[in-house]
């Protein structure tokens, strides 16, 4: 099937978090508007096996997928975006990679040669991305490779994508995500930035097919033309990425960018159905058209960075569109309700969600907040930890069932 699939792959340059997975999700909205089969999956550069270990402060949620995966966010922007199911095959780390050269030399595999970065590692990345498209369920296949360029652990991954693009031709491109800042001394943006994280991708021996340039103001055509030439790009593949005010605006802007057409084009092809995104554009009327409005409390132990309920806060806003209602979320951290003013801090809200969380910091915090939900009759919904502190705050005020202790 190999030769009838098509691999894209993202990197990002000069800073993280410029929403490599956004951009990735709204390219693949993009090909599947033009009813073409699109998977997206996720490279991750560290070196835990997954994500399921880790400290929410760290990484934001761990995205839970169909067949038990504990993976990373951005799959749930995938899911979202496409609609499409993700699995274990749609998120690969380095530990996981590791792990299984590591398994396979022991079982001695390798029948005893000297297991090295190339070829074994690198191989094994090559195979965890092809596996998607060996599926045969996929004409497309969109691979983010997280991190920055440069990044020591990214390393390896960059090596695959030069070998991947030297052995799949023109059915592989690559898209290079990087910055435009904008000097208010000056009044204009930089394109340096973008021409030192090319030029550090040329130096991995990858040559990007596409720029995709994150930018406050609008990129002229004479910058265009100048990141074009010194990057060695079309002027058409400099790609403008204005901020949005919702991450479902992207596709839209990048519709009107052609990025689609520039990717199809690369591809070689020519020919190819209209986009559909009349359900997309509904759904984002309605987003900002919204006839009500109310207000939910979300309580949760890890409130300060907002990603680690990601999926959560998503939920709510489809679930507000569904409604055409505006969602307010009320970030309120759990510690806060141990002791706390119930009647202002609740003051006008009409529904309470609490929140999943590990361990016991802040757990009296989320039984005190069901507690007010119960007796003020206030809608209440309670997700993993959340749901387990309802069961204790209703044995404990309902049924009078006291504490075990470890006392005799």
């Amino acid at each position: 099937m190999r030769d009838t699939v098509n691999y894209i792959f993202v990197t990002g340059g000069v800073t993280s978090s410029l929403g490599k997975g956004i951009i990735a999700a709204s390219m693949a909205k993009l090909l599947q508007a033009r009813g073409y089969r699109v998977t997206i999956q996720k490279l991750d550069p560290y070196i835990n096996v997954d994500p399921g270990t880790l400290n929410p402060y760290e990484h934001g949620e761990c995205y839970v997928t169909d067949d038990g995966a504990e993976t990373d966010l951005d799959l749930g922007h995938y899911e979202r975006f496409l609609n499409v199911r993700t699995s274990q095959a749609n998120n690969v780390t380095t530990g996981r990679i590791y792990q299984s050269v590591i398994e396979k030399e022991r079982r001695g595999d390798f029948l005893g040669k000297t297991v090295q970065v190339i070829p074994h590692i690198t191989d094994e990345i090559k195979n965890r991305i092809r596996i998607l498209g060996d599926s045969g369920q996929y004409e497309f296949i969109i691979t983010e490779i997280g991190g920055t360029v440069g990044d020591i652990e990214s390393l390896p991954y960059i090596e695959a994508v030069r070998q991947l693009k030297w052995e799949l031709g023109f059915r592989c491109a690559v898209v290079h995500l990087t910055l435009l800042p904008y000097l208010s001394t000056s009044g204009e943006l930089k394109t340096k930035p973008t021409q030192h994280s090319v030029k550090l991708l040329l130096e991995y021996g990858v040559q990007p097919d596409i720029l995709v340039c994150r930018s406050e103001y609008p990129i002229s055509k004479d910058i265009k033309r100048k990141i074009a030439l010194f990057c060695n790009v079309a002027p058409d593949a400099v790609i403008e990425a204005l901020d949005a005010s919702s991450i479902y605006k992207v596709p839209l802007l990048m519709a009107e960018e052609q990025l689609d057409e520039i990717i199809l084009k690369k591809f070689q092809i020519n020919t190819y159905k209209p986009l559909q995104l009349e359900a997309w554009k509904t759904f984002l009327n309605i987003l900002e058209h919204p006839k009500h409005h109310i207000k939910i409390g979300l309580i949760g132990k890890y409130v300060e960075l907002k990603d680690s309920y990601k999926s959560i806060s998503e939920a709510f806003i489809h679930a507000g569109v569904v409604n055409t209602c505006h969602i307010e979320l009320i970030w309120i951290h759990s510690e806060q309700l141990e002791q706390a003013d119930f009647s202002e801090l609740f003051k006008n809200i009409q529904g309470i969600l609490v929140a999943p969380g590990f361990g016991n910091r802040g757990v009296e915090g989320k039984i005190n907040a069901i507690k007010y939900a119960r007796e003020n009759q206030i809608p209440f919904f309670g997700i993993c930890l959340g749901m387990q502190c309802a069961v204790i705050e209703f044995a404990r005020h309902v049924l009078g069932l006291k504490m075990l202790t470890a006392e005799k």
